[in-house]
């Protein structure tokens, strides 16, 4: 065990200014759930959807629709002092009040400015450990034009997919969806380059189709990735945790009455349900764990991540690393964890060792 602090006083950090904000929320209450409190301290910090950190009592509750930060919370802010990292409070007088030390930082967040690197960057600069990916490879992780660049070098299969920019479909519309069409064959899905939660994807079956699902993804994202529809596709999940020693699942299958894995086959589908160990082949079970590890690797990521793959045809392909993985009563990380002995509890717990196991090997300077 590397925690020998009693208790340990972690920092929760949940919602964001993604548009993830909700799903957010969501995993937090998860996480929050599985921390013994006998053993851990914990802190909760809602960043709002205009980026303030503010002090919570508890992670909001699903009433009507999918919860949110509320935005009258006291502003809160991480600061570096002689003693260490302290969180603080601002009072109305512009005075500030130390809540207390902060040990490690679980950030339960999702998509830009907090999956990206951005909040790694800080916590890293503070002296912070933290639960996850460094910074480079949380960068790399989250824009899947660079992720796919990594895997492309490393060799490893993937859809055949195109990637498309902004300022050439201000420039060129025609010629971006000729472009499009010459490469790529319908069906297609557009999704943005940076976001999460199938937020922003689309199933494209022709010209104006296409035209309309860049204009959505365009909405989220500078970049949007133009990826080969397969047929008759199964979307296969492993989950990966270490640093130095890696450890990955069994894949895990959503089974789902949506078309595609979308927002509302995560999150608002009742009869979605999840199955681990898939009911594939077991050289095809091998084969989506040589390949989760190898992604793991590629990026260079430690501590957790989601390795999602495709499976057609009797080959498996890379589709994409999450980072922060999801941990909501939907997400395929934490039960294929259960399903192979490891509790919600005891995985978060891992995690957080994890974090100080990097930490005493960076030195608790390097992101």
């Amino acid at each position: 065990m590397v925690m020998t602090l009693h208790p340990v006083r972690v920092l929760v950090l949940f919602g964001g200014r993604s548009a993830e904000h909700e799903v957010s929320c969501l995993s937090a209450r998860n996480v929050v759930a599985a921390l013994d409190p006998d053993r851990f301290r914990v802190t909760l910090v809602g960043i709002t959807r205009d980026g303030r950190w503010t002090l919570v009592d508890d992670v909001p509750q699903v009433t009507d629709g999918l919860p949110s930060v509320p935005e009258d919370g006291g502003t809160v802010a991480l600061v570096n002092g002689i003693k260490g990292p302290r969180l603080v409070r601002f009072l109305d007088d512009d005075e500030m009040e130390v809540l207390g030390p902060v040990d490690v930082c679980f950030p339960v967040l999702h998509g830009p400015y907090g999956e990206d690197g951005t909040v790694q960057g800080l916590l890293a600069s503070m002296r912070v450990p933290y639960v996850g990916a460094c910074v480079a490879a949380s960068a790399v992780g989250i824009d899947k034009r660079q992720m796919k660049n990594v895997f492309t070098a490393r060799g490893l299969p993937q859809v055949p997919y195109l990637v498309v920019r902004r300022w050439r479909v201000e420039q060129d519309r025609a010629g971006v969806l000729d472009h499009v069409e010459d490469h790529l064959r319908y069906p297609l899905f557009t999704k943005p380059a940076r976001q999460g939660s199938s937020i922003g994807i689309r199933k494209v079956r022709d010209r104006d189709e296409l035209a309309a699902g860049i204009d959505e993804a365009l909405d989220y994202d500078r970049c949007v990735l133009v990826e080969q529809g397969i047929d008759e596709l199964r979307e296969l999940e492993c989950g990966v945790i270490g640093n130095t020693e890696i450890e990955v699942t069994q894949p895990g299958e959503v089974l789902t009455g949506n078309e595609f894995y979308d927002f509302d086959g995560k999150y608002l589908d009742d009869d979605l349900r999840l199955q681990c160990p898939a009911d594939v082949p077991d050289d095809i079970r091998d084969r989506c764990m040589e390949l989760a590890r190898s992604a793991y690797l590629a990026i260079g990521a430690r501590g957790m991540a989601r390795v999602d793959l495709f499976y057609a045809d009797g080959e498996v392909l890379l589709n994409e690393i999450n980072t922060i993985p999801g941990f909501t009563a939907a997400s395929m990380f934490p039960y294929v964890w259960e399903r192979q002995g490891l509790t919600a509890p005891r995985l978060v717990e891992r995690l957080l060792d994890l974090a100080f196991e990097a930490a005493d090997t960076d030195g608790r300077f390097s992101p």
